[in-house]
């Protein structure tokens, strides 16, 4: 049936931050994600791994509400079912999501402005947010190209601007979709970096979608494995993926729980 979902403790009361239960979606009768329980505690980085369509980007955008469940919920803190993307969730995506017309500090600007319920800033507004955008730019280390176009940045800098305008919503959690597979190694690691100093300042959740697993665990507190424990193989597409290992990161990847059924059905 799945993996039960693990319960965060802290000082013996169950916290549960993003809670998913009985997820299910299916495209056109295509099963693609099934029977998905699952509870992360506030602050944690949960890594996601898995073959190829697989249903990693899928559960991705159901985090972002970008798509409703054909079954099930899910809620933050308890919250209302969400009907559509909020300002309570960021997402970074592989190709830079930058306005390639706009310098570094308007594509920022223009990110704050589309977060307004009205989509625009007044002048003084304005003003206010292009504040706000340097003293983000400094803190992601893109104070010094303020007034630059993002062609004339390197990969690892538009995909730093590329976060720091899923930051300006201020999101409670961030959503990044392979973010660093386009990136050469050496950017690919100073950007581990980064992220790892981001989260460790504002305290923020993350799951981030990768098919790196060496760099799943590197960053993840949880890396959680998306797999298919049931498959026919006259029909392959009979049966959605699930979350089929909750590995523990952070204590030599020992996993959480999975069932016996399951794991027969992985191994058969």
């Amino acid at each position: 049936m799945g993996v039960a979902p693990r319960l965060p403790v802290d000082g013996g009361v169950v916290v549960s931050f993003v809670r998913v239960r009985g997820l299910w979606q299916s495209y056109g009768g295509r099963p693609i994600l099934e029977r998905i329980d699952l509870d992360v505690a506030k602050g944690e980085f949960v890594s996601i791994v898995g073959a190829s369509g697989c249903g990693k980007s899928t559960f991705l955008r159901l985090l972002l509400a970008e798509e409703m469940p054909s079954r099930g919920t899910i809620r933050i803190e308890d919250g209302p079912v969400a009907r559509e993307p909020g300002r309570e969730r960021g997402v970074v995506f592989q190709r830079y999501s930058v306005f390639p017309h706009l310098t570094v500090r308007a594509n920022v600007v223009a990110a704050e402005s589309f977060a307004t319920r009205r989509g625009w800033l007044s002048r003084a507004g304005r003003q206010a947010a292009r504040d706000r955008a340097d003293a983000l730019l400094e803190r992601i280390g893109l104070a010094h190209v303020a007034d630059a176009y993002p062609a004339t940045l390197s990969g690892g800098m538009q995909q730093r601007l590329a976060i720091g305008q899923a930051l300006t919503a201020r999101p409670r959690i961030l959503l990044l979709d392979e973010p660093f597979g386009a990136l050469d190694p050496g950017t690919r690691l100073s950007m581990h970096d980064f992220v790892s100093e981001l989260r460790a300042e504002t305290g923020m959740t993350i799951f981030m979608v990768t098919h790196d697993l060496a760099e799943g665990f590197k960053l993840g507190d949880r890396v959680l494995v998306f797999d298919k424990p049931r498959w026919d193989p006259h029909e392959p597409e009979a049966f959605g993926a699930t979350i089929t290992y909750d590995f523990d990161a952070r204590h030599g990847g020992i996993p959480y729980q999975i069932k016996e059924d399951d794991h027969a059905a992985i191994h058969a």
